[in-house]
């Protein structure tokens, strides 16, 4: 298939899934790539405590508060 006829088919808002090799898809800037951080048992009780009372996973917690330091930078 020509980039024109997928383009013309993406635009009218047909399902174009089946043209695309997702196994090779990537996000830019969206990688992971795993750290390690030592934190003190202090601030590791702190951390639970709020994922506990947000429900959600104490990794959670750090990303979102690390993305949103970065944000104002």
């Amino acid at each position: 298939m020509k980039a024109e006829e997928f383009d013309e088919r993406f635009d009218a808002g047909q399902d174009i899934s089946k043209y695309l090799d997702l196994s090779k898809a990537r996000r830019p800037e969206q990688e992971h790539k795993r750290v390690n951080v030592d934190f003190p048992v202090w601030m590791i009780h702190s951390l639970d405590k709020e994922a506990k009372r947000l429900g959600v996973p104490r990794q959670s917690i750090i990303k979102v508060w690390i993305a949103e330091r970065l944000e104002k930078v």
